[in-house]
């Protein structure tokens, strides 16, 4: 219509013109009205999208197989309740004008249950559509594992009719609300899971872990920690998963649906020691690297920024640990811990960051000092029984003051101690705090009129932390199983020194710690065979390792030396006349904490006991565990790490990975100790395994590239917690 009203306008106005003018003035009307006509008519143009008509949703058969997992299996899902799809109508015009036309596209979404084995199941890990593995951070999806008592679905229960709600009970399954299909082709895709389910008796034993890998900068924070990579591009620094929100949430979650009996947890917060002598030893926390790009959550550990940390040495390539974790991170996790429910125990550690290629002076009389060792060697400046050595002279109380430090920011023993003190204090408190661990080295050194310096500072330390933390924060100190219960020095003297007893005797103490690593098996591969002298049956006899807590190496005898191991020459415990075994059994735990403590000196037991009193307080085992590794058992505490100098596999093992052995290990010692007829004094409740990982699987220890130490995980328990009886 304007079309033919300014055709006619147009001529009318330029007829003024003549001919010529009136040809030109109905052109342009025409033009001018067609432009008005095309935008009348295209607002009232709608464009419609693809659109579903109807769309089969598939469904269970009568008779479908329901699925039995025994640990960690990827199955495919059967749907068992769907709704139609959801329409979700987007209206625009094209072009953002209002004259354009207007276009429609169509999303759609799914609910669906799908089912997936026989419950109950302690969790899943990750879920795939079509081959992708699914973000699960984008989507609405709950899980039902499978008890007889789960309650309907809230969705289903909306959508059906009252009383006709099933609740799957005995089947775990997925629900998805709103599952966006556009991705999918509009259907439903094909969807796998991870499903985890433990078989067996550890996971309902374990009432208490630690918390590791310790040494990670953003590790332990709750929240995304993202890294500015370059001009408009970031990377979330602690998220390697996508069946979590961190990695930290996603680990967290799963040891709790593992472990239902699980009441605490030892978080491990490392710093690093620069030097084995005790005197030059710096405690510092450190970094990767100096520099990153703008971290939403700035990195900083007791007022010292970045760029001044102590840059952690490099090792095939990379960082030869993670960095110390940010006191904002570890903070995040005690809070985090706390609204999960669990009882947290911090636990400050040292880490020693000595390189191959370092020029320190070795107190025990290398060329060098040993790369990356544990931190039980830190020592004198000359090592006992050395020439030269203060150890049993007034001299080492220098030593030991330099280690200890008097200040609160001077790079030494008891300002790192205090500082975690006050983080938790200030992180609204926690319920337990070990002030160090296997710090032998230093407890046995001595002054020359029989004290010991070490042992001195440490109950002074824990006098201070304890004005730090009040009254209700439960305290101790983690010694080796080799260091809890004596000192016997190997000078041919026959003393004996209960030197940790005015620690444990302490009022600031309220438990005695031991990192238990004791061995319960004696086991070569010719025993299948030849037979064990012990009766134990095969490496992973539950019952023979269980027997072991009272018996065997430690408790009825000991190899006296290298050779007498080889040929299984034993030779038995004993104490003569005295009729006091039980101070030379480090397995005899009940009876070094049932008896009063004489020292020997020159083998003479003196008339007066120690501080400590029989009973007076509870053993707790700070660590305890096994390496996942053939006949652990044999020697517990040692461990795989190429990097580091004490790097070994346990006497006479082949080196090869033996879940089950570390299983069978961990479920002997909690069956022990937890039993009705265990000897007294070990609280079970207070047995932390070493370790849990906050590293989630399969990130860890899979991705290489992320985490380089994912070689060395012999002694984490994850994968032990899935294996098939």
């Amino acid at each position: 219509m304007a079309t033919i009203l300014l055709q006619a306008a147009g001529a009318a106005i330029g007829s003024v013109f003549g001919p010529l003018g009136a040809i030109v003035g109905r052109a342009a009307g025409a033009l001018a009205g067609s432009a008005i006509d095309r935008s009348i008519l295209n607002g009232m143009t709608t464009v419609t999208g693809a659109r579903l008509g109807d769309a089969r949703v598939p469904g269970a058969e009568e008779g479908t197989a329901v699925p039995r997992v025994y640990g960690t299996l990827r199955i495919g899902g059967t749907l068992i309740w769907a709704t139609r799809f959801e329409e979700e109508v987007h209206r625009e015009r094209q072009g953002g004008k209002a004259s354009g036309p207007r276009v429609e596209t169509f999303r759609y979404f799914a609910n669906v249950a799908l089912g997936l084995c026989e419950g109950p199941i302690a969790g899943i890990r990750r879920v795939w559509a079509d081959g992708r593995e699914l973000d699960l951070s984008t989507v609405e999806m709950r899980l039902y594992t499978g008890t007889e008592t789960q309650a309907p679905d809230p969705l289903i229960a909306a959508k059906q009719a009252a009383g006709e709600t099933p609740a799957y009970r005995g089947l775990a399954y997925l629900v998805f609300e709103r599952l966006p299909l556009g991705s999918y082709g509009n259907r439903i895709p094909l969807l796998h899971v991870e499903v985890v389910r433990p078989v067996g008796r550890l996971e309902r034993q374990i009432r208490a872990v630690t918390i590791i890998p310790g040494a990670t900068e953003h590790g332990y924070d709750p929240a995304p920690v993202e890294e500015k990579t370059r001009p408009g591009e970031a990377r979330i620094l602690n998220r390697h998963v996508f069946h979590g929100e961190t990695d930290w949430q996603a680990s967290l979650d799963e040891l709790q649906a593992l472990c239902p009996n699980l009441k605490r947890v030892a978080l491990v917060v490392s710093w690093f020691g620069t030097d084995l002598r005790a005197g030059a030893c710096r405690i510092v926390p450190g970094v990767e690297t100096r520099a990153r790009g703008q971290e939403t959550r700035i990195w900083s550990v007791a007022g010292v920024a970045r760029g001044a940390a102590h840059l952690v040495s490099r090792n095939g390539g990379g960082p030869a640990y993670g960095g110390t974790p940010s006191d904002a991170s570890v903070a995040a996790a005690i809070a985090d811990l706390k609204a999960r429910g669990l009882e947290v125990f911090l636990y400050p550690f040292v880490m020693m960051d000595i390189p191959t290629d370092n020029a320190l002076a070795d107190p025990y009389g290398g060329a060098r000092q040993a790369a990356y060792p544990w931190r039980g060697r830190i020592t004198a400046a000359v090592a006992p029984g050395r020439p030269g050595s203060s150890d049993n002279t007034p001299a080492v109380r220098g030593e030991i003051a330099a280690f200890c430090g008097t200040g609160t920011a001077d790079e030494r023993y008891r300002a790192f101690v205090l500082h975690h003190a006050r983080l938790a204090r200030d992180a609204g408190g926690v319920n337990g705090f070990i002030i160090g661990s296997e710090l032998r080295g230093l407890t046995t050194l001595r002054d020359g009129t029989g004290g010991f310096p070490f042992v001195e500072a440490l109950t002074a330390l824990a006098q201070e932390v304890r004005g730090v933390v009040g009254p209700a924060t439960r305290l101790t100190y983690g010694a080796d199983w080799s260091e809890y219960f004596g000192y016997h020095p190997d000078d041919g003297s026959g003393d004996v020194h209960f030197h940790l007893d005015p620690l444990w005797a302490s009022p600031a103490i309220d438990a005695v710690g031991i990192d238990s690593y004791l061995p319960l098996s004696d086991w070569r591969d010719g025993d299948i065979a030849g037979g064990n002298p012990d009766g134990q049956r095969t490496p992973e006899d539950g019952d023979a390792l269980q027997a072991m807590h009272a018996g065997g190496e430690g408790f009825d005898w000991y190899y006296a030396n290298a050779a007498d191991r080889e040929a299984r020459r034993r030779t038995p415990i004993s104490d003569g006349q005295a009729g006091k075994p039980w101070v030379f059994r480090a397995k005899d735990i009940g009876a070094w904490w049932a008896n009063a403590h004489h020292p020997r000196i020159g083998g003479i037991e003196q008339a007066a006991p120690t501080a400590w009193v029989p009973r007076m307080k509870p053993v707790w085992f700070t660590e305890t565990g096994c390496p996942a590794i053939d006949k652990g058992a044999n020697q517990p505490n040692v461990f795989s790490d190429p990097k580091s100098s004490e790097s070994a596999v346990p006497y006479f093992s082949g080196g090869g990975r033996s879940d089950a052995l570390q299983r069978r290990f961990l479920e002997a010692g909690h069956a022990f100790w937890q039993a009705a007829d265990a000897p007294a004094g070990v609280d079970p409740d207070h047995m932390f395994v070493w370790t849990w990982d906050a590293r989630p699987q399969p990130a860890f220890p899979g991705d290489l590239d992320a985490w380089a130490d994912g070689r060395n995980c012999f002694h984490l328990f994850t994968k032990t917690m899935v294996v098939k009886e």
